[in-house]
């Protein structure tokens, strides 16, 4: 049995089927682990989202930003951004099912010594208690105060993390650091409008990963999110978006050796 771990899919549902025969993926035995943002940008998202799920068991999927927004939209909350896609998820028959099944995808998967993230992880945070406060956000995606949760679930503020942070504030902060974050200070402080290269940081700021005293270093990062850091293996590190949806690569990493499969993309943004 291998496990493959997967970049940003984003709809690009044609690249990932050419992955797969590139890495000789086998549903009876082998796995796959998807980085999030399954949907968006791309042409085929509901095509995306279907084959997903019916792989059952064999795949591992957590949520990134752009699959927020769609369950966000799907509940009625925020408006359409004019590059959207995702609206034959919406028109779909059988969206609904759909809908409901990304909601119950996790924030944060742990496995051995890999721990899978759609952006990082603060400093602060180990293991155990980034695991917990992506269960606290599960919980409240599906739980019945959901509404009112994707009603506040983006802003950039509070950008730093503190234990003592409640309410829709903690949830939020945790929200950022999972789905959005690139930048942030040693002491965790997120920076939100940068998204060029690792080696370009904002003043004062460096790349997540970079903090050679985080606590969450206890195991590897599997990750995507920032196409333009694009493929990496680094210590404690893997970031897998090599970005498919402006014509750059679909990147699968073998976890069991780190053997890397690679496809190229055509350009599938639809504007």
């Amino acid at each position: 049995m291998s496990t493959y771990a997967i970049g940003d899919l984003q709809g690009c549902f044609d690249p990932l089927e050419a992955l797969l025969e590139h890495c000789g993926f086998d549903r009876r035995h082998d796995r796959l682990w998807f980085v999030g943002d399954l949907v968006n940008r791309g042409p085929k998202s509901l095509e995306t989202l279907r084959f997903v799920r019916d792989l059952g068991d064999a795949a591992v999927t957590v949520l990134g930003n752009h699959d927020l927004s769609l369950l966000m939209i799907a509940a009625g909350q925020g408006k359409r951004h004019r590059l959207d896609t995702f609206h034959h998820v919406l028109d779909a028959p059988d969206g609904d099912e759909l809908i409901d099944w990304l909601r119950q995808r996790p924030m944060m998967h742990v496995e051995g010594d890999y721990a899978m993230v759609h952006a990082g992880l603060l400093p602060q945070w180990d293991i155990a208690q980034a695991l917990a406060l992506a269960h606290e956000v599960e919980a409240a995606l599906r739980g019945p105060q959901s509404v009112e949760f994707m009603q506040r679930m983006w802003g950039s503020e509070p950008a730093q993390w503190q234990d003592e942070l409640h309410g829709w504030d903690r949830l939020r902060i945790v929200v950022n650091a999972l789905t959005r974050m690139r930048f942030c200070t040693p002491e965790g402080r997120m920076e939100f409008h940068s998204k060029g290269a690792p080696e370009e940081p904002p003043d004062g700021y460096l790349p997540w990963f970079d903090n050679a005293a985080a606590r969450w270093r206890s195991h590897t990062v599997v990750c995507g999110h920032w196409s333009a850091l694009g493929y990496r293996s680094a210590d404690h590190v893997i970031a897998l978006d090599s970005g498919c949806l402006w014509g750059g690569a679909l990147t699968a990493l073998r976890l069991e050796d780190r053997a890397v499969f690679q496809v190229p993309c055509e350009r599938c943004a639809t504007f």
